[in-house]
């Protein structure tokens, strides 16, 4: 159970509002509209509350001050993700399963550090995270991967945890195992982009919540693999091949769940996501993973015209000639 101790800052003793109270009183008196802007704000926080409060008492938390002063210092920046202007499809039923109490408190710090700007739009849903289009506060647009803490579905993903060696001492909490998968996957990302290959690259993280690189356009993210029409899928297949021969003979990792699913297509060459499942040459499932990575890879393949067979696939895999291939200068962001 979070006891708040990482949000100690939030807080402010009774001194400390005493002299800021007091020293409003001395001051020069607030505008008239400036008075009204701020009543105006806090009568739509306090209805906003009350109405998540009438729904489920899951989010009474924000109604004590240091939370909800949390709350007014990022509403603002997260509007786009909770459904105002264009994407007015996002209800308050994704903040209900999205923004919990530790999803708000991690944006917040990552806010703060000034990794995140603002959160624009939803661009993929899943049933272990909710991806959002963000905004850094240079300008850059990044993506914003938000793991739910709500759900049970990580305990179906242990197999993918236990045996790696990178994440020993294992505990079965719910909590614990989001926070394993969302740092697995952050080493995972960082250790494929030391070896040139094309994923996302990592740009930050906090609890249950993963900064990578924005793949896309202004306004929409990319097409996955499957909903696209590739021209010239022998190329493609190549380079997912050769994916996963360095994958294997350099990096070491097997991605674990290597589909037309988890492939997006971008500038007309495909990019490699989701790899919180992917595990290191040692882990006691590593070589079964490889064979069904391979295998999905062929049937792509066969099903768009190339004539490849799953022993030449994996022969290739093993065996690939990668003396081209050296290790990346890459410090993360």
């Amino acid at each position: 159970m979070d006891n708040g101790e990482d949000w100690d800052e939030l807080g402010e003793n009774k001194r400390q509002r005493k002299r800021r109270r007091q020293h409003r009183q001395k001051g020069p008196k607030r505008t008239s509209e400036r008075s009204k802007d701020e009543s105006f704000a806090r009568t739509e926080e306090d209805n906003f509350l009350s109405n998540l409060e009438a729904k489920s008492g899951a989010f009474n938390w924000m109604k004590e001050d240091r939370y909800k002063r949390m709350f007014r210092d990022i509403e603002t920046k997260i509007q786009g993700a909770l459904g105002v202007g264009t994407y007015d499809w996002v209800d308050r039923r994704v903040f209900d399963q999205v923004f919990d109490r530790l999803t708000l408190m991690s944006l917040y710090k990552l806010m703060k550090a000034g990794t995140i700007d603002t959160l624009d739009f939803p661009i993929a849903r899943g049933k272990e995270a909710h991806v959002f289009r963000a905004t850094t506060i240079d300008g850059r647009t990044i993506a914003v991967k938000i793991f739910h803490t709500s759900n049970a579905v990580f305990k179906n993903l242990v197999q993918y945890i236990e045996g790696d060696p990178r994440f020993g001492g294992l505990r079965r909490r719910h909590r614990d195992l989001v926070d394993i998968w969302v740092r697995k996957e952050h080493r995972n990302l960082s250790r494929l982009a030391r070896w040139g290959l094309n994923v996302p690259r990592p740009l930050g993280i906090h609890k249950n919540v993963l900064v990578m690189e924005y793949i896309g356009s202004e306004t929409v993210s990319s097409p996955k693999l499957r909903e696209v029409k590739v021209e010239d899928p022998e190329r493609v297949f190549d380079i997912l091949l050769e994916f996963l021969a360095i994958s294997w003979q350099k990096a070491n990792l097997v991605h674990g769940d290597f589909s037309p699913y988890n492939i997006l297509w971008h500038d007309d060459k495909p990019v490699v996501i989701d790899v919180g499942q992917a595990v290191v040459q040692s882990h006691p499932k590593a070589q079964e993973f490889l064979v069904r990575d391979v295998t999905r890879l062929v049937e792509w393949a066969t099903k768009n015209g190339v004539e490849v067979t799953l022993a030449e696939a994996m022969f290739e895999v093993l065996n690939m000639e990668l003396g081209h291939v050296e290790q990346l200068q890459y410090e993360e962001e």
